[in-house]
Parts: structure tokens; C-alpha cells; sequence
């Protein structure tokens, strides 16, 4: 699993984990301002993006996938970045490889079970047959019924491409996240604690990180801090990019 990434800056590396239907694309602002500082690499995770697709998904796979990668860039170790679904991949490595982690940032996930919440997503995306449309907005507009808010849409239309003959497909492996999908729910797995320095930052508009939550993120990450960026969503880094990225520069 040879994942594809973007490179930008010199310094002591910075790996970048994106979300749920995203890319490394997720993180550009974000990943501009830390290449001013740090080596950043932003990842497309395995079934997203440009990386390979695969029938298999979870998240010690998904933390192999970047150990794999580090060694494969001669990276000892790294400061590692992930929202949402990175989110939990970032815990999974630090917690599976902690000697490759120099520090660990978690934006709006904790470490525990999620209820499958997507459902509805991805079967508004496989209900659709490409080779029907023309145009962007003819898909828009057919994902419109099952998913009404615009953003989202828009969002998930940044993994269509094009092939040669013009037909449109999605770059990311549809039907292999849907059937991985409850996997991807999962909580994360460990043996021992990450005792390294941890950030977790949530959105104060976001229920992904409750408190009751906390005890769980304390005892996988002793050192943790919670930060809460009050006017974000679950989006925190696209919401408020420059409050969190004060509170990230400030804490690695």
C-alpha cells in the first residue's frame, strides 16, 4: 500500500491525516502555513484520493499503511496530524507505533465506538449511475434529495473525475468504504498507553468529543490536553483555521 501524498517545507516532519471521503486536498491552508515551520506531508489514506484502493479497512491496517510510509521516506519519526477518521487513524499509530510519534494532534475524534451515522451518504452515491450524467451539476443535483445540505454535496463531489472517454467515476473506492464502513466506527486498540505529549481539539459545535469521552482519552493518553474551539463544527481546521492553527503551532 504505496500511499499517495503532497510535499511542501523543510524542518522536522508533520504527517497530516484526513477525514471520511476527503484527501490531502482537506488540508492545503492548513498544511501552507505549517510548511512556513515544519516537513509537512498530507496523505491520501488507503481507498481515498489517489491512494490504492483495497478491499480491506480498519484502522491497525490504516496506521501500518503510515508506518509503511515513513519508512519508505526515511522518517524516524513524526509529528502526526488527524481530523475525524485521521483522527482515529493518528491514535491508532501513535498507540500501535508510539516510537514513530513525537507528537500527537486529534481534531474533533475520541478513541471510542461510533454509531454508524453515514448510511444514508453512501447509498445516495451508489444509487447513482454515472454513466447517466453529463455534468457536475446533474449529480448535485440527483444527490439533493438524500443529501439536502450544499456543503456536504459539494464536498463529496471533489472525488469525481473523469475518465478518458469524459464518463465520470468516483476516485475514491465507494463500494469498499461502504462494506469497511462499521469498521470504521470502531474504537481504536491498544496495549498500552501513548505517554508522548497529545492535543485533542474539538469543535464547540461538534458532539464528537463529549465529555464523558475524556476519561477514555486520559487513560489511552495520559498527557493529553483538550482544547475546545467554541464557534467550530466538526469541521474545526476549515471552521476556525487560524485558531486552530494558533493552538497547534503553540503546541508542537
Amino acid at each position: 500500500m504505496r500511499l499517495h501524498f503532497k510535499e511542501s517545507g523543510q524542518g522536522r516532519p508533520v504527517i497530516l491525516l484526513h477525514g471520511l471521503f476527503g484527501s490531502s486536498d482537506n488540508w492545503h491552508h492548513i498544511g501552507l502555513r505549517l510548511a512556513e515551520s515544519f516537513r509537512v506531508f498530507a496523505l491520501d489514506q488507503r481507498n481515498h484520493g489517489q491512494s490504492p484502493h483495497s478491499e480491506e479497512m480498519d484502522y491497525p491496517l490504516m496506521a501500518a499503511d503510515v508506518n509503511k510510509f515513513m519508512a519508505a521516506r526515511g522518517l524516524t519519526t513524526a509529528l502526526v496530524i488527524g481530523h475525524s477518521m485521521g483522527g482515529k487513524t493518528a491514535m491508532q499509530f501513535a498507540l500501535q507505533f508510539p516510537e514513530r510519534v513525537e507528537k500527537l494532534v486529534v481534531a474533533d475524534m475520541a478513541p471510542r465506538q461510533y454509531a454508524p451515522a453515514h448510511d444514508k451518504i453512501f447509498a445516495a452515491q451508489l444509487a447513482l449511475d454515472l454513466k447517466l450524467f453529463f455534468t457536475r451539476q446533474e449529480i448535485e443535483d440527483a444527490l439533493a434529495p438524500e443529501i439536502p445540505n450544499l456543503v456536504l454535496r459539494r464536498f463529496l463531489l471533489k472525488n469525481l473525475g473523469r475518465n478518458a472517454t469524459g464518463e465520470f467515476f468516483w476516485k475514491i473506492n465507494l463500494r469498499g468504504l461502504a462494506e469497511n464502513y462499521l469498521r470504521l466506527g470502531a474504537p481504536v486498540f491498544a496495549l498500552a498507553p501513548f505517554v508522548k505529549p497529545a492535543l485533542f481539539i474539538r469543535g464547540g459545535k461538534s458532539n464528537y468529543i463529549k465529555p464523558e469521552d475524556e476519561p477514555l482519552i486520559r487513560e489511552l493518553f495520559p498527557q493529553a490536553q483538550i482544547q475546545t474551539i467554541a464557534a467550530a463544527s466538526h469541521w474545526v481546521h476549515a471552521d476556525q483555521p487560524e485558531e486552530f492553527l494558533r493552538l497547534v503551532l503553540g503546541f508542537l
